[in-house]
């Protein structure tokens, strides 16, 4: 039985236990052992039954005197053994499980693991762990440290702990993948004793070592997937070279009504350095909300323009392309740079003589023919699927040459993190906004305060004439609405039309066609609504400088650098702006975190306190950001993410050294075809 078999050849696991265990990701072998244990029943102390006080956690070892189900005139059966050994008798008690009755039997030796309680004046274990001692000296569900599972309906902590221990007594020759003098130096154990150890430590400090032993291992396959990718998009040759003209880009900034900060000066630098090499560039932008993104994505356009090459941006929304598609438009309307806008629902402007082209998912999908790209950039890349993004990128190239790829993402990721999860992608950083943005006044609403805020809205849309977002949480953590979530945003849509009865609302939601929420949106601009519903589907892409406040309906619901993103719709202007976040919420870990967003404008400081209190999925605002989800390691772990960086790299540059390593690699497919 090897590491990579299927789990369907373990004894015990029929069609029933394999959809079970589907539902833990577990489908071999080596998937079971890394499952571990999330924390551990002590039931180290043995007594003998003549010690055992009140209280105590104990496990002891006897012969079963008696045992029998009780039923008590409420209709309920209480279990009840009498168990012995030399030094006297205790009582042992179990509620409703008449099956107990049936697995142990008079006569037979167990131990029993539990506290001990008086009940019926008498000293008794109540409803404890237990297993036959009949064959054996040690257990595996008593007298130990026992390993508690995260586990599924129909599946026990007792079964995995059961099939774990199988697993461990049949793989005594697991070969190490790591050379011993790596693991040695790192003071890790080789990979059989971290199974053990992490499984059935002797002690707590025993399951740690096991624990990041296998930590280590999963952050290095992450890492060197990531590496692998790298390496093979470096073997592309570019689909065009570019050439850059420093007098035109000069004159393309000044006709900027603004002056680049210096992250975006830096962010272009880099870009434009990686547009003159022979390999295609494959770059991540990484920018906090209002830093800019699209102004250093125009020009990097700008130089695919004048070379005479067509650029193709993808957004994963109609409004965020719309507005992409209108921000372009302004931006290169003196150089007469021709931009088509290609969605679902319409295609605007001659696809023939096109030099950008502004899209959904829909420029995989229609039949549009990309001439010459040189310049592929995906917003919010996240929200794609990897065939979504390989698929416009080889509709975009030439053959076996590739265009140059900008992705950008406005949702702040540590740099840690960001360095492993895209470590097959170069890094830019925006980590400052343009000069003139006023800070956000940032309130945390509870429910008492609720009438006030509301009454403080309407005054301030009356006096000062500006405009306000309410966004309401997806009911459940999805990229897309269901009906259930546009039925409540529309229930709570008609509660605030009375609330706010006088003024305009309106109602903005993902399951709009493109042409109600463009005459929405267009509605809002123009200030014939005051105030706009939204789900948080639609956060990203609205830019409405009249629109100084921003009200969050369910804000613990939000992950922090989500709420930060939201936040950053309003603030555009030269006129103060709010974000009131309601919550109902009275926990004090969700006031800690929603008082941290009042203390910060930075999206990425945010990031890092969320990445501590909530993990990845939540700092990322929803689990289905194709960011991946780890099962022992932990993203907040530095130290070893820089560790099993530094081997993936080593094993990259020294395959020679690795020949096991090697050998798995390729059997896990972690090579791209």
């Amino acid at each position: 039985m090897k590491l990579s078999s299927s789990i369907r050849t373990l004894p015990l696991v029929g069609p029933i236990y394999l959809r079970r265990l589907e539902k833990l990701e577990i489908s071999t072998i080596e998937d079971l052992l890394m499952h571990v244990p999330n924390r551990f029943d002590d039931f180290r102390v043995t007594s003998p039954i003549s010690k055992v006080q009140p209280g105590e956690v104990v496990t002891i070892k006897g012969k079963v005197e008696s045992i029998k189900n009780i039923y008590t005139h409420r209709g309920k059966i209480i279990q009840k053994a009498e168990v012995s050994d030399s030094t006297g008798k205790i009582q042992i008690s179990w509620f409703n499980q008449p099956f107990i009755t049936r697995t142990i039997h008079k006569g037979e030796t167990f131990a029993f693991s539990g506290k001990a309680d008086l009940f019926d004046r008498k000293i008794t274990l109540v409803s404890p762990a237990y297993e036959s001692m009949e064959d054996k000296q040690d257990g595996i569900h008593t007298g130990r440290l026992v390993p508690i599972y995260p586990g599924t309906s129909g599946i026990s902590s007792k079964w995995l702990r059961g099939r774990a221990n199988y697993l461990l007594n049949r793989l005594l020759a697991i070969n190490d993948f790591l050379p011993e003098k790596i693991y040695k130096n790192f003071g890790m154990p080789n990979l059989f004793q971290a199974f053990t150890k992490a499984h059935f430590p002797e002690n707590l400090e025993d399951a740690q070592r096991g624990k990041r032993r296998l930590a280590f291992n999963e952050l290095l396959f992450y890492q060197l997937k990531s590496l692998y990718r790298k390496n093979e998009w470096s073997k592309n040759k570019v689909a065009h070279k570019l050439l850059l003209d420093k007098k035109v880009y000069e004159e393309f900034l000044h006709t900027l009504s603004f002056d680049l900060t210096r992250s975006q000066i830096k962010a272009v630098s880099e870009i434009f350095e990686d547009l003159k090499k022979e390999i295609p560039m494959n770059r991540l932008l990484e920018g906090d909300v209002g830093s800019g993104k699209t102004v250093v994505a125009a020009a990097a356009s700008f130089v695919s323009f004048v070379n005479g090459f067509q650029t193709v941006l993808m957004a994963p929304t109609q409004i965020l392309a719309q507005q992409h598609y209108e921000t372009l438009h302004k931006i290169f309307d003196k150089f007469k740079v021709r931009v088509s806008l290609i969605t679902s629902d319409k295609v605007k402007a001659d696809l023939g003589k096109t030099d950008i082209f502004v899209g959904t998912h829909a420029l995989i999908h229609k039949k549009v023919k990309f001439d010459n790209v040189s310049l592929v950039i995906i917003d919010e890349q996240h929200r794609f699927g990897v065939e979504q993004r390989a698929h416009l990128v080889k509709k975009s190239g030439r053959g076996n040459r590739a265009p140059h790829i900008l992705t950008m993402t406005a949702t702040p990721i540590p740099r840690t993190v960001a360095l492993t999860v895209y470590g097959d992608l170069d890094l830019s950083t925006l980590d400052e906004l343009p000069k003139g943005r006023l800070p956000i006044t940032t309130w945390v609403v509870p429910p008492q305060k609720r009438v006030g805020a509301y009454n403080w809205i309407r005054e301030q849309i009356t006096k000062y004439s500006v405009q306000a977002f309410i966004v309401c949480p997806l009911i459940e953590e999805s990229q897309v609405e269901t009906m259930k979530e546009v039925k409540a945003v529309t229930v709570e849509f008609e509660k605030l039309k009375k609330i706010f009865s006088g003024l305009n609302l309106g109602l903005l939601h993902g399951r709009q066609t493109l042409k109600v929420k463009n005459d929405v949106l267009e509605d809002f601009r123009e200030k014939k609504t005051q105030i706009l519903v939204a789900t948080p589907v639609v956060e990203v892409g609205i830019d409405v400088a009249n629109a100084t406040i921003m009200i969050i309906e369910g804000a613990e619901r939000f992950g922090l650098a989500q709420l930060h993103q939201l936040r950053g719709r309003v603030g555009r202007g030269e006129t103060k702006s709010y974000c009131l976040l309601f919550t109902e919420s009275h926990s004090s870990t969700v006031r800690t975190r929603l008082v941290a967003l009042k203390g910060s404008m930075s999206g990425f400081e945010l990031a890092e306190l969320d990445l501590k209190m909530r993990g990845p999925g939540e700092f990322l605002g929803t689990k289905q950001h194709g960011f991946p989800e780890l099962k022992i390691a932990l993203w907040t772990d530095t130290e070893l993410i820089k560790k099993s960086r530094a081997v993936a790299q080593e094993a990259l540059d020294h395959p020679e050294k690795f020949p096991k390593l090697i050998e798995i690699i390729e059997s896990k497919s972690i090579v791209p075809n």
